[in-house]
């Protein structure tokens, strides 16, 4: 989908972490467009140095914990430090504390950053898994992240959700079979994610991207 947008001048300097399971390049020009100055980085060190964090992820969840296993630390330290931390996808639900989704695979219980307390649960009953295409976002409560896109699309691929402990956690939600936390975020509002990817939901996606280009700024 084209956004027919021009790319902004930058404004805010953004880290996408590279642990291997990153839709790296797509992230990086939606950004880019959303007025970020980004640097791809798979040194830990970079992270304390940058205006934003992003944690992008497609695949299980139990290797993207793994493979994120060198970046724990800096994320823990980022996000208590007030740097904006932004998870996409499978980023989203590495920022929770644990996914049925290691159970089913016979690998008990696999450690997320617990960013947001919580756990990811599988869809169940006759649902078509993966749930896949364009949905609808219902805005349930106010964040920065969220500025204009109540009942917008968003592209989603995923076979499991976050289902975050606090009922608070949940900014947005979608419909399928029932409702859904398809973004949500810290406390502090500084941690925060999409289940969908943004970089693939045009211009819905570029706004998010761009209101995470502007609390990083702020």
């Amino acid at each position: 989908m084209s956004t027919g947008r021009v790319q902004r001048a930058a404004t805010a300097s953004v880290v996408v972490v590279d642990y291997g399971l990153g839709n790296l390049r797509s992230v990086t020009r939606g950004l880019e467009r959303a007025g970020a100055d980004v640097e791809i980085s798979d040194d830990p060190a970079e992270l304390s140095t940058a205006d934003g964090i992003v944690l992008p992820g497609v695949g299980a969840f139990r290797e993207g914990i793994e493979n994120a296993g060198p970046y724990r630390e800096a994320l823990l330290e980022t996000a208590d430090a007030g740097t904006p931390v932004f998870g996409i996808c499978l980023g989203m639900q590495m920022l929770l504390t644990t996914s049925e989704e290691a159970d089913r695979a016979g690998e008990g219980d696999v450690e997320g950053l617990d960013l947001i307390p919580g756990r990811n649960r599988r869809f169940d009953g006759d649902l078509k898994v993966p749930h896949m295409g364009w949905n609808e976002l219902a805005v349930e409560r106010d964040h920065p992240l969220v500025e204009g896109v109540d009942g917008e699309y968003a592209y989603f691929v995923h076979s499991y959700y976050a289902a975050p402990e606090d009922r608070d956690a949940t900014v947005a939600t979608t419909d399928y079979g029932s409702a859904f936390p398809s973004i949500v975020a810290d406390d502090s509002g500084t941690v925060f994610g999409t289940q969908f990817h943004p970089e693939k939901s045009g211009e819905t996606g570029l706004g998010i991207l761009r209101n995470f280009v502007d609390i990083c700024a702020d």
